[in-house]
């Protein structure tokens, strides 16, 4: 069984505290990152399914190259989090797009990189009555040598961590998430870094080189960085003392690599896909889409079936 960084980084924060509070069941604090697959109803897969389907048209109309993709988890808007989970997306031989991305696995307890369809990371997404998905498209140099790169699997194993943490510290290889492990592919891609020893070090260098520097999530609650101590997948050992006396942590989310893309790559373009019980829409630019899925001027409305 594996588990991505929306359901691992909202149940550390979450749950967290929950688990460590006194009288706690005492159930392996593991299981309630793993044990969280719901069964979908006729209705829900049906609409999972047309979301899917809106994805891949847009992914469709972009080219044969790679690109960004977000998904958003649970709520995290307490943290002012919508996506939490990124991967790099291209499109194969046979005109299906596939999306490659680190989860981690619960039963070996590690981290892996995965390869998944785009109905399958769509069906991912945990709220079935609110989902949002986030495409950056690249112009096509960018595009090709981070499709050439992120296939490259040596590569991408490289770049895989032993030890995972959903709040891993950007500056650090002693643990990472799905999205750090997307920075260090974009550093290797557009840094043009060999293959070798030392390859998440150098990747890390070139992104603090680039001025890549994460907004700090603001935890706000002494209790939830005690809560480190109980979750397995929540460290906060990797982060400067400074973050951590303040309660900042910088962290990489999908919203610092679509910033980090935005001001790197000009050329670069963002859409929102989202859809609530009624409907799906396609918002178009790097303003985010109103909550709750409400369509703006502009945006393209589709009804479910």
């Amino acid at each position: 069984m594996k588990v991505g960084c929306a359901l691992a980084l909202a149940t550390a924060l979450f749950a967290g505290v929950a688990q460590a509070q006194p009288g706690s069941s005492g159930t392996s604090t593991s299981s309630a990152f793993c044990d969280r697959t719901q069964p979908l109803t006729a209705g829900q897969q049906d609409r999972s399914l047309q979301f899917a389907a809106a994805v891949r048209d847009e992914l469709n109309a972009q080219g044969d190259s790679a690109a960004l993709i977000s998904r958003s988890g649970l709520d995290l808007s307490r943290f002012n989090i919508r996506y939490s989970h990124a991967a790099v997306t291209w499109r194969d031989a046979g005109g299906g797009w596939s999306a490659r991305q680190l989860y981690y696995a619960c039963d070996e307890e590690r981290p892996r990189i995965y390869d998944q369809g785009i109905p399958g990371f769509v069906t991912g997404i945990d709220d079935t009555s609110l989902a949002y998905v986030s495409i950056v498209k690249l112009p096509a140099d960018e595009a090709s040598s981070l499709q050439r790169a992120s296939l490259d699997t040596p590569v991408a194993l490289h770049l895989l961590a032993a030890s995972y943490s959903a709040n891993s510290y950007p500056f650090s290889t002693r643990y990472q998430n799905c999205n750090q492990w997307v920075m260090e592919m974009l550093a290797v891609a557009w840094g043009d870094l060999a293959d070798g020893d030392g390859l998440r070090g150098r990747a890390q260098h070139w992104l603090q080189e680039a001025n890549y520097a994460p907004e700090p999530v603001e935890v706000g609650s002494h209790a939830l960085m005690f809560a480190s101590i109980f979750v397995p997948l929540l460290h906060l050992d990797d982060h400067p003392e400074d973050d951590r006396l303040a309660m900042k942590l910088k962290v990489s989310l999908p919203s610092t690599v679509e910033a980090f893309v935005r001001e790197r790559v000009p050329g670069s373009e963002r859409i929102e896909v989202c859809h609530d019980e009624r409907q799906i829409v396609v918002h178009r630019g790097w303003t985010p889409i109103a909550d709750g899925c409400k369509p703006g001027e502009g945006d393209r409305v589709i009804s479910f079936d």
